[in-house]
């Protein structure tokens, strides 16, 4: 993309998926999760219902937000900078967005990861083909890289639906009890995956306003290369989480000092790989890339790292999640996040759009060493197991 793509043109494309990232926040309320965990708690039939009431949770909170965002996109469009016109098609590609995502964690609870993966790859090769013809072969610049994440996210949407209906997994039946369970999940989480949002998103709003629209778009090419890391870490917590929720259900102490040992070895393990991408970052970049975006190089060691510290933070969340209590993240993540803004506005004014990686890189650290604590509170793991400590 970055041959036929202009910095501008890259940075107008990284807006949108920044506001695309926020309003399936809200869109989607993190509805995912909730099935997540009560699929190990639920009886087929129990989960059915519930699943139900999920998606009938979903689209009467897509109505209401497109409403609102309807008659503010005006407003959001002189804030952020981006095109008026494009802005309600972002509630309909986050609703399709958080239909795929509920069917891709049925697949990862159920662990059928060949066509976790398939669906995944598939989506990826439509979106990338569909982009490839109207930017290269049509020349209709950003509008054709969005067109090609439109489409794709509107196709797969229904073909989502399609697959959870043919896996028997919706009934649907009215139930106060697994609307009131699922909100109590989803809702404490919007600060939360708000906040992890503004840890991850305002970076390029900030730089968009304060260096330019063409320097966004060379810092989110350095931010994929660096992501590399963050895709390894999130990928590998979609196969974790589901088997460490098992065996938290046995409750053996032996088991917790294995899971705490691999973690550990998981931390160093990934801390090696950001370091390793940073290294070959500058021949990676000069073979795939346009020479206008070489600069990117230099933000992929703090992306890395800071994706690096994001996925050690993943390892010691899950916990939390696992208790259900979900609303202690919020403050976790809004002061982080409350950091980030602060660090990014800073670092952004002395050292350029280089000081929002390093704004970004210390404000996951300090999110992960937070959870860490918070985590060690709600659910008790031997983390000092070395010194004979049970707790």
């Amino acid at each position: 993309m970055t041959r036929y793509l202009t910095p501008t043109d890259y940075g107008i494309v990284a807006i949108f998926n920044v506001l695309l990232a926020v309003m399936v926040v809200f869109v989607g309320l993190s509805m995912h999760g909730a099935i997540n965990v009560n699929y190990f708690k639920f009886k087929k039939e129990e989960l059915r219902e519930y699943i139900g009431n999920v998606f009938f949770i979903l689209f009467t909170n897509f109505v209401l937000i497109f409403i609102i965002v309807f008659f503010l996109k005006t407003y959001i469009s002189n804030i952020i900078k981006f095109p008026v016109k494009w802005i309600p098609i972002v509630i309909v590609i986050a609703l399709c967005q958080s239909i795929f995502t509920i069917n891709l964690r049925l697949w990862q609870v159920e662990q059928k990861s060949l066509p976790y993966g398939l669906f995944q790859i598939s989506g990826t090769i439509l979106n990338v083909a569909i982009s490839l013809i109207f930017v290269v072969v049509l020349a209709w610049g950003w509008q054709g890289r969005l067109l090609g994440v439109v489409i794709t996210s509107i196709v797969f949407g229904f073909l989502s639906i399609f697959v959870i209906h043919k896996s028997r997994y919706i009934k649907i039946s009215f139930n106060k009890k697994y609307i009131k369970d699922a909100l109590f999940f989803g809702i404490p989480l919007i600060p939360h995956a708000l906040g992890g949002w503004m840890i991850g998103g305002i970076d390029r709003i900030l730089i968009n306003s304060m260096v330019g629209v063409a320097a966004t778009g060379i810092y989110t090419v350095g931010y994929q290369v660096g992501m590399i890391i963050g895709l390894l870490a999130s990928s590998f917590n979609l196969a974790w989480s589901p088997f460490l929720f098992e065996k938290l259900k046995e409750n053996n102490y032996s088991t917790k000092i294995r899971i705490v040992k691999f973690t550990y070895l998981y931390d160093i393990g990934i801390i090696i790989l950001a370091l390793g991408l940073s290294f070959i970052a500058p021949y990676f970049l000069k073979i795939f890339i346009s020479e206008n975006f070489y600069s990117a190089y230099k933000y992929v060691f703090w992306i890395a790292l800071g994706h690096a510290f994001n996925g050690m933070y993943f390892m010691v969340v899950n916990y939390i999640f696992y208790v259900k209590k979900t609303y202690i993240l919020a403050w976790v993540t809004f002061f982080s996040a409350g950091i980030n803004v602060v660090l990014n506005y800073f670092f952004i004014k002395a050292n350029g759009a280089i000081g929002a990686a390093q704004a970004t890189t210390i404000t996951f650290f300090i999110c992960f060493v937070l959870t860490w604590i918070l985590s060690a509170r709600v659910y008790k793991m031997p983390w000092l197991f070395w010194m004979g400590n049970k707790k």
